[in-house]
């Protein structure tokens, strides 16, 4: 009984020496969440999102270890057009008023060269949840002026709609579809560690 409980003891303390304890915020004036779709396989339509927020977790100076969480508020998509942004929350597409939120949680930060990872997590979107994964640039870290540390990232990957479910299209007299199904994320992020 007495092995079982070091046992038990030793298996908590490494969780709790291991589990990062550093703090991370994003700094949304200096932080970018867009996208791009095509628009009748001739052109790019970009977007982006106002308003999100998360933290991410990490005691590495690399990064490595980082623990991500981060939530998208839908409503804020942005693609500089009212009557587009306005359908794009319709139930054609993303239905803000059932489905609010895209979260993104961050698994593993896979380091394959200086200053570059493959980022793997869930991504629930329309309430449907999958893994993918991204690339990642770290761009390194810096103090500012006023003496906050900050870091900065350049995140980008490639989903397919379809497979959350975001399928409305229509089709074109001279073939093809209106909307690509192939959405390009981009995001351009800059932390601050917490005090």
């Amino acid at each position: 009984m007495k092995q079982i409980i070091i046992a038990f003891m030793a298996f908590f303390l490494g969780i709790s020496l291991n589990a990062q304890n550093t703090k991370w915020n994003f700094d949304e004036s200096h932080s970018k969440i867009s996208f791009s779709v095509t628009h009748m396989m001739i052109t790019d339509v970009e977007g982006k999102f106002n308003k999100y927020e998360g933290e991410i977790l990490s005691d590495k100076d690399d990064f490595s270890d980082a623990k991500i969480n981060f939530k998208i508020d839908v409503k804020s998509i942005d693609t500089d057009n009212d009557k587009r942004d306005d359908h794009l929350k319709s139930a054609d597409f993303f239905n803000t008023e059932k489905f609010p939120d895209i979260i993104f949680t961050g698994e593993k930060m896979i380091k394959k060269g200086k200053g570059k990872y493959k980022l793997s997590g869930d991504f629930t979107m329309l309430g449907v949840t999958k893994k993918i994964i991204l690339d990642v640039t770290y761009r390194g870290m810096k103090k500012d002026p006023w003496g906050n540390l900050r870091a900065g990232f350049k995140i980008s990957g490639t989903i397919n709609r379809n497979d959350w479910g975001l399928k409305y299209n229509s089709a074109l007299d001279a073939g093809g579809v209106m909307i690509g199904e192939e959405v390009d994320i981009i995001c351009n992020i800059e932390l601050i560690k917490s005090k």
